[in-house]
């Protein structure tokens, strides 16, 4: 399970890693323009809907990263079809379709199916994609029906295979978000305590998209909280309104980037620069604009034991800003720059003990963060198995990379024994059918640097960083 997860992870890092670009983009827009979100501003409205036509379709985005990343041939059919699963469920079970088939007005559909469009949604469906991919990409149909054969068979079934999502999310989906919502209601009348347990929870069904409804209650005027609305408008208490939004600044500002920094610290040497490109770019657009998908993604699933950490501390920090009744806002998301904005409004309250709470939280991040990493060895961004690098002897050029394919194939069984190929940044990852008809030696002596036996089926050979292009040239060979 945990390698599964391991595996949706990386996945995930494709997309991701295009999000804190978007997220500056938005926040310089926004900082330009903070009321009128570009209403005001041409150049503001320009970087606004640029960032957003990414920020805004992170599901789309996880729909296509995870399809691609979780099929064993890496395929385009498979990314096409998470993008063709996304799409079915998401306009099965949108408003206007709901009201469609249960007879009703778009208003009294239930709430629920405004907010299906989520990350959840968009990873079940690349997930959903990856099996028909994996399933049927090879499957051959009888002569009339050969044209559906293979590869275009698979949005065929991952669209059928939706339409079975999409009824059972049908029935469950507003049960669950009716749930969180009452659950949200529950824990307002709990003062300080309430709104720690309101940010544990937040983080903790962010992977889900469910965080949504729990948002609803206390941000916006579903239970009379309107905590957004009343902050900015100035109707409220001061020291109280604002108390289910100061505490994510300490943690969007400084907790995640300083998270980051352990990330990058924990990292293998020969992967730091990777890692921290990753790391600068994402942490910057946590602390300026308090878009923090790209840093939580990045360890949410091949780490979820330092996500659960994550939403603990989130919970704390709202705990502590709610008790010393610390105040400030946000418009955007809790990011330096709604934190400038907000710090001078009416109901603002000691708003700058937040940055002191801030600098406390980086330094348990960090601590905390590095700790566990080490201690459990984790599997964070840069932190995959040791790699060494390709020998220089032999072919150079892309005739290399093809002699050490093929004789790797050779070595592995060829055709009759290889079942699937896959590779991470420095290994090829296959399936075979007998681990006995793998000549180890044949492997070896192709120029790899290693072979490792990983189950009665999965071997794993270790290339080096150029396992890209020996990874493509098997893939050349089994489509022969």
């Amino acid at each position: 399970m945990m390698k599964y997860f391991q595996r949706l992870g990386r996945s995930l890092m494709l997309p991701v890693a295009v999000l804190p670009a978007a997220a500056i983009l938005m926040g310089i827009g926004y900082w330009i323009d903070p009321s009128g979100w570009g209403a005001e501003s041409p150049l503001a409205a320009f970087l606004i809907k640029a960032g957003d036509s990414i920020v805004g379709n992170i599901p789309i985005l996880f729909a296509v990263g995870v399809a691609l990343g979780m099929s064993k041939e890496k395929d385009g059919s498979s990314a096409l079809s998470g993008l063709v699963a996304y799409l079915v469920v998401t306009t099965l079970l949108s408003t206007g379709t709901v009201a469609l088939l249960e007879g009703i007005k778009p208003e009294e559909v239930d709430p629920a199916f405004g907010k299906i469009g989520n990350a959840f949604v968009g990873i079940l469906s690349g997930i959903v994609a990856s099996m028909m991919y994996n399933r049927f990409s090879h499957v051959k149909l009888p002569d009339a029906l050969a044209f559906f054969s293979g590869k275009r068979l698979v949005p065929i079934m991952t669209a059928v295979s939706m339409l079975v999502v999409s009824a059972i999310l049908f029935f469950i989906w507003p049960v669950i978000y009716t749930a969180l919502v009452s659950f949200g209601k529950g824990i307002s009348e709990l003062g300080a305590a309430g709104a720690g347990l309101y940010g544990f929870f937040n983080r903790l069904l962010i992977p889900t998209g469910l965080h949504h409804a729990l948002n609803s209650v206390f941000w916006f005027d579903v239970a009379g909280i309107n905590d957004i609305g009343n902050f900015w408008s100035g109707n409220g208490e001061k020291g109280v309104t604002g108390m289910y939004q100061a505490g994510f600044f300490p943690v969007m500002m400084f907790g995640l980037p300083a998270a980051g920094l352990a990330m990058y610290h924990t990292a293998k040497t020969k992967k730091k620069k990777q890692v921290a490109s990753l790391m600068m770019a994402a942490g910057f657009a946590a602390f300026f604009t308090g878009v923090t998908e790209p840093i939580e993604f990045a360890f949410m699933f091949v780490a979820p034991v330092l996500y659960i950490v994550h939403a603990i501390l989130t919970g704390i920090s709202l705990f502590v800003a709610a008790t010393f009744h610390w105040t400030a806002g946000f418009g955007f998301s809790a990011g330096f720059i709604d934190f400038f904005l907000s710090s001078r409004l009416p109901l603002a309250n000691s708003p700058y003990m937040l940055l002191v709470q801030g600098l406390v939280f980086a330094v348990i991040y960090y601590f905390l963060f590095r700790f566990i990493i080490t201690k459990f060895n984790l599997m964070t961004p840069g932190r995959e198995e040791d790699e060494e690098e390709l020998a220089e002897a032999g072919p150079s050029g892309e005739s290399k990379f093809a002699v050490m394919a093929e004789q790797i194939y050779e070595g592995l069984g060829g055709d009759a024994n290889v079942v699937s190929v896959d590779n991470c940044v420095t290994r090829l990852r296959l399936e075979v059918k007998d681990m006995n008809k793998v000549d180890k030696n044949k492997i070896k002596a192709a120029g790899v640097h290693g072979i490792n036996v990983v189950g009665e089926h999965s071997i794993q050979v270790i290339v080096g960083t150029n396992v890209q292009f020996v990874a493509d040239e098997v893939m050349k060979i089994r489509n022969k």
